[in-house]
C-alpha cells in the first residue's frame, strides 16, 4: 500500500480545513511517501516561506526513523547525542518535534508522513491527524 497523490491531497485539504475551523496560524503541510519523496505540499497566505524546511524536517524524520514527531522529541530529551548524531546522518534535515505524523498501512507498516508547521506543534500534529483520518488512514503522533 502507498499514500496516492489523491489521498495527499484529501490530508492537506482536510489538515488546513481542520486549522482554519481551530483558528490556528498559517500553516504548511507536506506528505512524504516511505521513502521520503514530497508528494505534495501546500503552504497558506501568509505562511512564513521557510515554513516547507520546517514541515519537510518534521515528516522526514518521522519516515525515516519510523518514529512519529512526539517519540522523536522524547528521544531528544533523553539522548541528545543519539538526534544530534541522526540529524547528521541525515544532514541536518530532521526537526524533531510534535508536527511529523506517520501514516502507517494496514500491517502497520509505514507508508508515509505528514509534516504540519505554523502553530504550536501539538495543534500541528492534530491537524495531521485529523487530514490522515479524512484520507481513510492510520496515523501516529
Amino acid at each position: 500500500m502507498e499514500v496516492s497523490l489523491r489521498k495527499a491531497r484529501t490530508i492537506i485539504r482536510k489538515a488546513l480545513e481542520k486549522g482554519r475551523e481551530m483558528e490556528l496560524k498559517p500553516l504548511s503541510v507536506v506528505v512524504l511517501d516511505a521513502g521520503g519523496h514530497v508528494i505534495a505540499f501546500e503552504r497558506e497566505d501568509d505562511a512564513a516561506p521557510g515554513r516547507f524546511a520546517i514541515a519537510h524536517g518534521k515528516a522526514y524524520g518521522s519516515v525515516m526513523l519510523g518514529m512519529a514527531g512526539t517519540a522523536q522529541m522524547q528521544r531528544a530529551e533523553a539522548q541528545a547525542y543519539f538526534m544530534a548524531a541522526v540529524n547528521g546522518v541525515y544532514g541536518g534535515q530532521v526537526v524533531p518535534v510534535p508536527g511529523g505524523v506517520l501514516i502507517r498501512g494496514r500491517k502497520g507498516d509505514v507508508i508515509g508522513a505528514v509534516g504540519v508547521t505554523g502553530d504550536t506543534s501539538e495543534n500541528d500534529a492534530a491537524v495531521a491527524m485529523a487530514g490522515i483520518e479524512a484520507a481513510g488512514l492510520d496515523g501516529e503522533k
